[in-house]
């Protein structure tokens, strides 16, 4: 049996939110563009990564996240806009960016950071982008260029509000059909333990 698990804190969005990404998907996708496009019941907005941690490490790691999560109200926030990473004109990562309600969320993403420092956990050195991630481009081509100018024309994509109301330390198995990710454990906002 493995002693670790590859784990990540996130947030999760709604299931409006989820069809109204399928919605975009079925917009912009291309046929020559070979892109990975992350299953609905997948989509999630990732606050810290923690790669492979050990088993007896994640009661610490929930502990840690717990202390963040007492710190931040919930609040509302707004899935709004596609884009890429590095740019449109060059996607790899395809994403839904997160507007009004951002400033809450990368604030409680520092406080999750300060709190994991304190397990030896590396601080990311890029500036917190929140966006919620639907497909990872696996390829260059034309596909590519036409997927770039489809998520331009749809760079005021509304999916909606949702309430943020948790963080969920998950776990992901990579398998050939795609991540399987499971919840370790769920901490409401602005909850003491």
């Amino acid at each position: 049996m493995k002693d670790t698990l590859r784990t990540f804190v996130a947030v999760e969005t709604s299931d409006p939110v989820h069809r109204r990404a399928v919605e975009l998907i079925r917009a912009v996708d291309v046929a020559e563009a070979d892109v990975k496009w992350v299953q609905p019941q997948n989509m999630h907005l990732t606050l810290k990564f923690l790669d492979e941690v050990p088993l007896v490490e994640i009661p610490r790691v929930s502990e840690m996240v717990a202390q963040a999560a007492a710190g931040s109200e919930p609040f509302e926030l707004e899935i709004r806009g596609a884009g890429a990473f590095p740019s449109a004109g060059r996607p790899r990562t395809v994403w839904l960016g997160a507007v009004d309600g951002a400033e809450p969320l990368r604030t409680l993403q520092k406080m999750l950071e300060k709190s994991l420092a304190k397990l030896g956990f590396r601080k990311e050195p890029r500036r917190f982008e929140p966006h919620l991630t639907i497909g990872r481009v696996r390829g260059g081509g034309p596909g590519v260029v036409e997927l770039g100018r489809r998520l331009k024309e749809h760079a005021d994509f509304a999916a909606g509000r949702f309430m943020v109301t948790e963080l969920v330390v998950f776990s992901s198995q990579l398998t050939p059909s795609g991540p399987i990710y499971e919840a370790l454990s769920r901490t409401r906002l602005g909850v003491v333990a």
